[in-house]
């Protein structure tokens, strides 16, 4: 019984996959396909420095670390794979992120993960092409309330070998900048 329903689902699915109307077809190749948003996004793979400022109390000095990061593209172009190694509040911090552009929907698409929690952020978004910008806004758990807080990130390339990252806190009309991140290439 079970070889004949693995056998159904086969017929099943070879016959949708042929199916498909030539204009369908393209539709999935290019969705597939890398396009000049995943190249922007490989333009900042790498090795990278980062200087982390952090503003717990947005009227006080932010604390600074240092931080290093490995940027690289994954799954045939596709997605950027970030991953981070530093301290904060003394303490081993390491965090990372899939950030994509996905061509059917237009958008970019990112997640992040850290040892600081077990939720997962999402954020979506677009780039601004004149200013080399791409913003996200999305959401993150916060568990003090269980409630999930409203973000946006800001992501500006600088130049080749540099670009910075912004972090806000989204509070009705205000958004409080809680994070600084420069990144510049090593060497």
């Amino acid at each position: 019984m079970k070889k004949l329903i693995l056998l159904s689902m086969g017929l099943l699915l070879s016959f949708t996959a042929f199916s498909q109307t030539p204009e369908e077809m393209k539709a999935w190749q290019d969705n597939m396909t890398p396009g000049e948003n995943h190249q922007w996004l490989a333009s900042m793979n790498g090795d990278w420095n980062a200087k982390v400022s952090m503003w717990i109390d947005p009227t006080q000095p932010p604390s600074v670390s240092q931080a290093t990061t490995k940027n690289e593209m994954i799954l045939g172009g596709l997605y950027q794979r970030s991953q981070h190694n530093g301290n904060m509040m003394g303490m081993p911090f390491m965090g990372e992120s899939i950030t994509g552009y996905d061509n059917a929907k237009k958008e970019f698409i990112a997640t992040w993960i850290d040892n600081f929690g077990s939720s997962i952020m999402l954020m979506k978004g677009q780039l601004d092409e004149a200013t080399n910008t791409l913003t996200l806004r999305g959401s993150m758990m916060d568990p003090a309330t269980g409630q999930d807080m409203q973000v946006k990130e800001v992501l500006t390339k600088l130049s080749e070998d540099s670009h910075k990252f912004e972090m806000f806190m989204v509070m009705g009309d205000q958004e409080i900048k809680n994070m600084e991140i420069v990144y510049t290439r090593k060497p």
